[in-house]
């Protein structure tokens, strides 16, 4: 990399505890997006917000940003998620003197996914400093990624210039990248029994939890499969103590890399559910939704290409994976264009015991200005 190209690490780290000190749960990220537009603006981009809050049942829409290049070409994306999994109220990013960053311990750390976007901004502010030709960069900071990325699933794709998009939202040290993420499959179950009272006439009732409860034990949880797994995580029913249960309600997912295997194992899921109330004499009431497809990037493709030679360039190794985890970048390569998701260096994301390493957050930031200066290598 160009050595006009430096990282301000203290302003780094100083942004990303900043922006984790700020609430933006999913569906409440109003205040993020209020930031992230002033720091855009102040970097002399265009910032516009679409307007999927009210479809997505939230307080902020899509964020899409642009600045025009310095030298020819097709310019990047850059996308990160702007909320947070619970608990996240009030979180507290404390720096220890083994170059961690950690939260207080009672909340997330943020760092899924503000390593990510606090790596973007440093990357583009490196690049603007140096003045070296630079690419032209989109921006899209999501809403609601953490629900199944229905902020992203929302935007207008057809707006995008770019033909390659780097989303920083993947654990592991920098340099990692995967290249496989599974397709997504949500149910809701509905058993619905009859009620009665449970100690003068049990008999007359139908148990819609016992139902249930037959039918869960008899459906394969965790990896059904290689490739697939299964998993019900909800479950909530019944009225009160003496009253037998007339309904009850579950919810789950079925994740993995066989599109197929995973409509089959919902199908079945279903079947077994309709199996066990039917003997009880309950009714079942089946919904599902299709949020993500799975999708595996080409070794040849020039987004993979691209981030491998940007990894070259500041002299990290680079690696790839196959991910369990959903991200943006499926919606994107669903909407045709070529995206891949790479680490930001975050680690245990999702717990309280989130961290992320200041090195990781520098070489992040590193890589960001790389993929703006590369041009095309083979």
């Amino acid at each position: 990399m160009d050595d006009r190209i430096y990282i301000e690490n203290e302003q780094l780290f100083d942004e990303f505890m900043e922006l984790t000190a700020i609430d933006s749960p999913s569906l409440g990220e109003r205040q993020m997006a209020d930031c992230l537009t002033k720091k855009l603006k102040a970097l002399g981009f265009s910032v516009e917000e679409d307007d999927c809050a009210a479809r997505i049942h939230g307080n902020a829409g899509n964020l899409y940003a642009y600045l025009p290049g310095t030298m020819p070409g097709d310019p990047v994306l850059f996308s990160g998620h702007m909320d947070t999994v619970e608990p996240s109220r009030g979180k507290k990013a404390v720096r220890h003197a083994d170059g961690r960053i950690t939260s207080d311990g009672t909340t997330v750390l943020g760092a899924d996914d503000l390593a990510g976007v606090s790596e973007i901004f440093e990357g583009i502010r490196a690049v603007m400093r140096s003045g070296v030709p630079r690419r032209g960069i989109e921006i899209l900071f999501s809403p609601a990624e953490e629900i199944f990325t229905v902020g992203a699933e929302q935007f207008d794709y057809s707006r995008i210039r770019a033909k390659e998009a780097y989303c920083l939202d993947l654990s592991g040290h920098i340099g990692t990248a995967a290249i496989e993420a599974p397709s997504l499959v949500s149910f809701r179950i509905t058993v619905r029994g009859r009620a009665a009272h449970a100690g003068f006439e049990p008999e007359k009732g139908i148990n819609a939890i016992a139902a249930a409860a037959k039918a869960v034990s008899e459906i394969r949880q965790g990896h059904v499969s290689d490739t697939t797994t299964l998993n019900i995580g909800t479950i909530s029913g019944g009225t009160q103590i003496n009253v037998v249960s007339p309904s009850c309600e579950l919810t789950g997912e079925v994740r993995g890399f066989d599109h197929e295997e995973v409509l089959a194992a919902v199908e079945n899921t279903k079947k077994v559910f309709e199996k066990a109330a039917a003997e009880a004499g309950a009714e079942v009431t089946f919904e599902s939704r299709v949020h993500l497809h799975t999708y595996r990037n080409g070794e040849n493709d020039p987004v993979l290409r691209h981030f491998q030679a940007a990894c070259r360039e500041i002299g990290i190794d680079s690696h790839t994976i196959r991910t369990f985890g959903g991200s943006d970048v499926s919606q994107f390569m669903a909407h045709g264009l070529d995206g891949l998701v790479i680490s930001s260096g975050m680690t245990d994301s999702h717990t309280t015991a989130e961290y992320v390493e200041e090195k990781d957050l520098e070489d992040g930031a590193r890589l960001v200005a790389a993929l703006i200066t590369q041009t095309d290598k083979r």
